[in-house]
């Protein structure tokens, strides 16, 4: 039976390495232990109820396909978590363990979501689905102060701040006022303003990250003992996860309880990830109810974002919400002088006029632009004048472009199926709905720079591991089904002639 459970779950993993990211692979998968096989009945056991609740949230869908894959559509699945008392931040107390089934999605896709039941709720019904295995040896827990945290005293952290992001060179204007007198009025009375906490929105490139740095930075320098911290969103749903496999989970929480001062970059990053976001929820509320300051970016107005939990939502709306716009003329201006100053440069004024003009994007192309010109110069020799650059901007600026949404992509893609949007949230599984919520997540991964989660929750209201499903099945059947590739290459036609003629 083990060699025969271990044969069927390395046919699983080669098959599921192939459909998701080496990292998250490595991180939820390789830790499972294939137990045993009973007809259609795998067990599989994890290292704790985090665990399979977090693969239970994500990776069902493709853990479904493929088990039904390998054993069949009779494919069932059971679980075992057995949690190492020799750990310290065990998640089984009182020689607690868990352990559930459920039964692998059909072709209704309402069945893609199963709650496990409870040990104690079931092991009457069926004694060999469900086999205990308690923790060996566990001592009783020690009764601490749970206001006390142990082991955490005053200590420096690397702010991982940019010095060059200050407020003083942060030029502005209408488009970013409000932002920068939030900015200020947070710097010069720091737990006093009721801009707590401080949401920055915009689009990319625009200087969401510049201002939020720039907050921490002066606060830095006049508050020198206040714990300072910047970090992607990406990179704490990381950090959350690494603290989980480790079971430091508290430690990790307790660790940001304690800054006086947190920026989160990118917070739409979250969206999808309930655990990490049920995690800064509570780390959250602590910070802002004892004086601490939170600053957020986000590339959308919290109205707006979805995939988030509505409590979050509300929360980052508490404070000050600060929209940053396409600067104007003059802000673009302003913005090249004060980079041609800091630079030690002298550019002709019609020289800057005539950038100032032509890219109109965005802070982060405008600068590129400069750099450009400057790079040219200096590598041919020649002086900056209007001609050379007119002639170099016609290499470097590209005419902005209508960008693809997922509202369009998903406007298009019913049109040619003659069916609403909204037919593509429910769980009819007729073949022509499928197709066009397959086709449509596929053109907007590929058409779009939305993350795979925030594709899921526009189309469909899927997780990201049916996206990536969707997507891998439309690969596939590209290569070998004529009737869907015309109807692919149809869509496609019509996406891109409309959106050039939009």
């Amino acid at each position: 039976m083990e060699t025969s459970a271990k044969e069927i779950w390395n046919e699983c993993l080669a098959i599921i390495k192939d459909n998701i990211p080496a990292q998250s692979y490595k991180t939820w998968f390789l830790p499972i232990i294939p137990l045993n096989i009973d007809n259609n009945l795998l067990t599989i056991q994890v290292p704790s109820p985090f665990f399979h609740e977090y693969i239970e949230a994500q990776y069902i869908d493709i853990l479904s396909s493929t088990l039904k894959r390998t054993m069949g559509q009779n494919a069932k699945l059971a679980y075992r978590v057995v949690v190492d008392s020799g750990r310290k931040n065990n998640f089984a107390q009182n020689n607690n363990s868990q352990q559930g089934s459920m039964l692998l999605p059909g072709t209704n896709p309402s069945n893609t979501r199963h709650t496990f039941n409870n040990i104690n709720n079931n092991i009457n019904n069926n004694p060999k689905t469900f086999n205990v295995q308690s923790p060996q040896n566990q001592q009783e827990p020690t009764i601490r102060n749970p206001f006390i945290i142990p082991g955490i005293k005053k200590i420096n952290i690397n702010p991982q701040l940019n010095p060059n992001y200050t407020i003083d060179n942060f030029i502005e204007g209408e488009c970013n006022r409000l932002g920068r007198s939030a900015a200020e009025a947070i710097v010069n009375q720091l737990s006093k303003t009721p801009f707590n906490p401080l949401l920055i929105h915009g689009d990319s490139g625009l200087g969401k990250t510049h201002l939020a740095q720039a907050i921490g930075n002066s606060i830095k320098n006049m508050h020198p003992e206040k714990l300072v911290l910047y970090v992607s969103a990406n990179k704490f749903q990381t950090q959350y996860c690494d603290a989980v496999r480790s079971n430091n989970r508290n430690d990790f929480i307790h660790f940001y309880q304690i800054l006086d001062v947190l920026i989160i970059d990118d917070v739409q990053e979250f969206a999808g990830k309930q655990s990490t976001q049920d995690t800064f929820f509570h780390i959250f509320n602590q910070l802002q109810q004892n004086g601490k300051q939170i600053i957020l970016t986000c590339d959308k107005n919290p109205s707006e974002l979805k995939g988030l939990s509505k409590r979050l939502l509300s929360r980052f709306r508490w404070g000050l919400v600060a929209e940053i716009t396409v600067p104007d003329f003059e802000t673009r201006l302003n913005i090249l002088r004060q980079k041609a100053y800091n630079d030690g440069i002298n550019i002709p004024e019609d020289v800057l006029e005539y950038i100032a003009e032509n890219v109109i994007s965005n802070v982060r192309e405008l600068e590129g632009a400069l750099i450009s010109l400057l790079a040219q110069s200096t590598l041919n020799r020649k002086e900056i004048t209007l001609e050379l650059t007119k002639s170099i901007m016609e290499k470097v600026v590209r005419k902005p472009k209508n960008e693809f949404s997922l509202d369009y992509i998903l406007k298009v893609v019913c049109n040619y199926f003659k069916m609403t949007p909204e037919i593509l949230n429910t769980k009819s599984r007729k073949r022509e709905i499928v197709q066009a919520r397959q086709l449509a997540m596929y053109f907007a991964k590929t058409l779009t720079t939305n993350s795979l989660a925030v594709i899921g929750m526009q189309i469909g209201n899927r997780d990201h591991s049916t996206v990536l499903h969707a997507c891998k099945t439309i690969e596939d059947l590209l290569q070998t089904d004529k009737q869907l590739k015309a109807i692919y290459d149809e869509i496609e036609t019509k996406l891109k002639f409309a959106n050039n003629n939009y």
